[in-house]
């Protein structure tokens, strides 16, 4: 039978641990807590005004970083796609 077509199998793939997606979602949050922490450390230290700003800046767009990584893991398989 020369018009059989085989199915070729995928390999199965690996199931994410919901504790992995937890633990790393529990991770962001820590590093969002102490981003904003050292933020409004860094808005009070008695530097000049530029460098403070730059430092503050800075930090709020690491802020916005985790928050869009933890979007990311909220979204699951839809994240990425528009």
């Amino acid at each position: 039978m020369s018009n059989v077509v085989p199915f070729l199998r995928r390999p199965a793939a690996p199931a994410v641990v919901v504790t992995d997606v937890v633990a790393v979602a529990d991770d962001l949050f820590a590093l969002l807590e102490q981003l904003e922490a050292v933020s409004a450390r860094a808005a009070a230290m008695g530097r000049p005004a530029r460098e403070v700003e730059r430092t503050v800046q800075n930090l709020l767009d690491a802020v916005t970083a985790v928050e869009r990584a933890l979007d990311c893991i909220g979204e699951g398989d839809e994240a990425g796609q528009a």
